[in-house]
């Protein structure tokens, strides 16, 4: 199996630790069992430092062996590809799986970001707020109706899915008890909670790198 390097920013202030997104692929490789190395990009200069590695001058990017990507769901379904901890075996589930992490991202989290940016800068009756609503509860519905989003067991589909919705301000906004259960539920993993404190030794490190 080839050597895989996860990298993320060397450091970031308190607000988003637990939440950057090199945390997801970590995520993925504590549940597939697949060893990794973090290696980083300066804060600093970070929009413009690795534009040749991410065009948009954002992290995580991944390096397995010969195949370099960036953008967290590429990164995520490269990393499920072919095992069965992540993606199940069966073709109809592989489908469905993949059908869910797009839906994590282009149906709920396209939705979340820019209203939770507004809301961020001080416009609480943001005009996103609606839509927001709605996609909210539409998975509402889906996850009052099942556990898992496919095949009746944890996929990579839940672990975005999860991520997405576990932001703070998200996760309050409104009553959504099988919203909040099902993020409890998969945020509960030891996989999960490996890799968040993780990420958040690496950042606590980093403090006293910068004030050494």
């Amino acid at each position: 199996m080839s050597e895989l390097t996860i990298w993320t920013l060397d450091w970031v202030p308190d607000g988003p630790r637990g939440f950057v997104r090199d945390l997801r692929l970590r995520w993925a490789c504590e549940e597939a069992g697949r060893p990794y190395t973090i290696r980083t990009i300066a804060f600093a200069d970070r929009e413009t430092n690795h534009l040749d590695r991410q065009p948009f001058g954002q992290v995580p990017y991944l390096d397995d062996g010969g195949i370099e990507l960036f953008e967290s769901g590429a990164c995520l379904l490269h990393l499920a590809r072919d095992n069965d901890a992540l993606m199940p075996a069966d073709r109809v589930d592989e489908a469905e799986t993949v059908q869910w992490v797009i839906a994590a991202l282009n149906s709920i989290e396209m939705a979340t970001v820019p209203w939770w940016f507004l809301n961020m800068t001080g416009q609480k009756d943001s005009p996103l707020t609606g839509w927001v609503e709605q996609r909210l509860a539409h998975i509402e519905r889906v996850l009052s109706e099942r556990e898992w989003l496919v095949a009746d067991r944890f996929t990579v589909a839940d672990l975005l899915m999860a991520d997405v919705l576990r932001i703070p301000l998200v996760r309050g906004f409104g009553d959504r008890p099988a919203t909040e259960a099902y993020v409890a539920r998969v945020t509960d993993r030891p996989a999960f909670r490996k890799a968040h404190a993780d990420q958040m030794a690496f950042f606590a490190a980093a403090d006293a790198k910068r004030k050494a």
